[in-house]
């Protein structure tokens, strides 16, 4: 079998952003939940069984308390931000998992279910559907993959590697070094891409570039400077990197939790009020031709 594990709060936001406006009887926005629903609902069709979709249901997590600068809901529209409970709410009337996060992160959840799904000997492929840079740590060769539903690609290890200069165990390192614009910290002064990359490819974690350039065993250029700059900002990076690694232990239940066996009589509500009959009569008929 294929898990699919889905950004919510990706797919959420991907959708306010390319859908024109479209309001409930009372004046609530929920045109991004009604194309995150038809999205999810087509994922299904297209022969997805079992499902989990992660979801922020608030923006702000454990690691704002690590880290002044780290992403908050501030600055996202109103319109948005309102439709993070309708989202939950709506998906569990489809009758797909939802798990909501408020302590950890919706990618901690993906990362927990993926780790639990690559254990279980009866799933073939786990794909995490999101491009989200931060799900590159929990790639493994072709059996845990990164899946871009809107441009149709897979990022596998190899992918992976090609994408970042360093492989799946070395990305919260690379983002360390990078840093992580989308989620508020800067990374380490005089560091890019390349350099990052480069370095890790030799060392593969913070822990172990030597703290001198005339130890490293890679050439680079402006080594002497970078390793400088690493010297001075260790403990920074040391914190870029815990912000960067996900965690694992959210409590996501198992596989079989994830199987998807039909929508909730409430979503024929849930349909009227998101003025999408289609969308219930859609998911019931798909329930029965799997019955």
């Amino acid at each position: 079998m294929q898990v699919h594990l889905v950004d919510g709060t990706y797919e959420l936001f991907r959708h306010f952003f390319a859908l024109p406006s479209h309001r409930d009887r009372e004046g609530v926005e929920v045109a991004a939940v009604r194309g995150v629903l038809y999205s999810v609902l087509t994922l299904l069709e297209d022969g997805a069984t079992h499902v989990g979709v992660a979801n922020d249901k608030v923006i702000e997590s454990f690691r704002n308390d690590l880290y002044v600068g780290y992403k908050t809901g501030a600055g996202v529209d109103p319109q948005l931000l309102v439709q993070f409970p309708l989202l939950d709410e709506s998906l569990a009337a489809l009758g797909v998992t939802v798990w909501p996060m408020v302590e950890q992160e919706a990618d901690d959840a993906l990362a927990a279910a993926a780790k639990i799904a690559a254990a279980d000997e009866r799933v073939e492929q786990v794909l995490i559907c999101t491009p989200d840079k931060d799900l590159g740590q929990c790639v493994v060769g072709r059996h845990v993959v990164q899946f871009d539903r809107r441009k149709k690609q897979l990022l596998d290890e190899q992918g992976v590697e090609a994408k970042f200069g360093v492989g799946p165990r070395s990305v919260p390192d690379w983002l360390a070094l990078v840093g992580d614009s989308a989620d508020g910290f800067p990374g380490i002064p005089g560091w890019g891409a390349k350099s990052a990359a480069a370095v890790l490819h030799r060392y593969e974690h913070l822990e172990a570039i030597p703290e001198y350039a005339h130890e490293w065993d890679v050439n680079v250029r402006g080594a002497k400077t970078l390793a400088a700059t690493l010297h001075e900002h260790r403990d920074a990076a040391a914190l870029f990197k815990v912000l960067a690694t996900l965690r694992t232990d959210a409590t996501v239940g198992q596989v079989d939790d994830w199987r998807w066996t039909g929508p909730h009589p409430d979503l024929q509500t849930w349909a009227e009020r998101l003025d999408a009959r289609r969308l219930y009569d859609r998911a019931v008929e798909l329930a029965e031709k799997r019955s």
